[in-house]
């Protein structure tokens, strides 16, 4: 058997709100995976400068046992527009899992979590529709400098964070299709065991079967109005349009 190399070994990209809490602590359960740690270790967002030494720090040692293997989950990576390249130049042989939701549920359910955080202050219409002036040069700031933190960018993109296919893009034209798995979060809400072997069997480990599959990280937020609901589905369809047609996958969200 040749040996692995050093961890990482799989990083779950995103998207945020999509599961990957849920997703990480099922894999961490499996005896051949062995957890980062913490779950969002955020070296190649807001960490990177800390170094490959200090990252590889941040997982245990496999060298042991060549049968292990371990990973990090930190959804942010999917949306940021440097991480791409810096995954790849340092770990080109990464395997990178995807979680992607409704993203009107995702973008609804954001902005639950963070009026209850305290990161959001706006009605849910007022933070959507505020979105574009928040971001405002942000994007072409964070493009421009390698060391930028836009605030805005992490925290207050409930429209743009939804719109995948342009995150996928930046990822699928630098790794190929094999290492990357692209799920779908309300199939893992549905069916947790199936999309959990369904991920092992892609990190090519055996399948498991855990004893319950808690829901990580969920939270209950109130019904959102019909007008408001038709408005986010209106402005998702064609980006989920444009998703299906370069997946070859519907995900039936519209």
């Amino acid at each position: 058997m040749n040996p692995l190399p050093k961890p990482p070994h799989f990083i779950i990209i995103g998207v945020q709100k999509g599961g990957t809490t849920s997703l990480y602590n099922y894999l961490i359960q499996h005896p051949q995976i062995l957890p980062a740690q913490e779950k969002e270790v955020h070296f190649f967002d807001f960490k990177f400068e800390k170094g490959k030494d200090w990252y590889y720090s941040q997982f245990p040692d496999t060298d042991d046992n060549q049968d292990q293997i371990a990973g990090e989950a930190s959804p942010y990576y999917i949306f940021h527009p440097h991480v791409p390249q810096r995954v790849y130049d340092l770990f080109p042989q990464v395997k990178l899992i995807v979680l992607l939701r409704n993203p009107v549920d995702r973008a609804i359910s954001h902005y639950y979590y963070y009026v209850k955080i305290g990161y959001e202050t706006l009605s849910l219409e007022d933070a959507i529709a505020a979105e574009p002036i928040r971001l405002q040069g942000e994007i072409e700031k964070l493009t421009a400098s390698e060391t930028y933190y836009s605030y805005n960018h992490q925290h207050h993109t409930y429209l743009s964070r939804g719109i995948y296919v342009n995150q996928l893009l930046m990822w699928m034209k630098l790794f190929p299709k094999e290492q990357i798995l692209i799920l779908k979060s309300e199939d893992l809400y549905t069916d947790p065991a199936a999309t959990f072997n369904t991920t092992l069997d892609f990190l090519n480990l055996p399948p498991h079967q855990l004893e319950n599959y808690e829901k990580h990280n969920s939270g209950e937020y109130p019904p959102v109005s019909e007008e408001l609901y038709q408005q986010l589905k209106d402005y998702f369809r064609p980006h989920n349009q444009r998703l299906a047609e370069y997946l070859g996958k519907d995900f039936g969200w519209d």
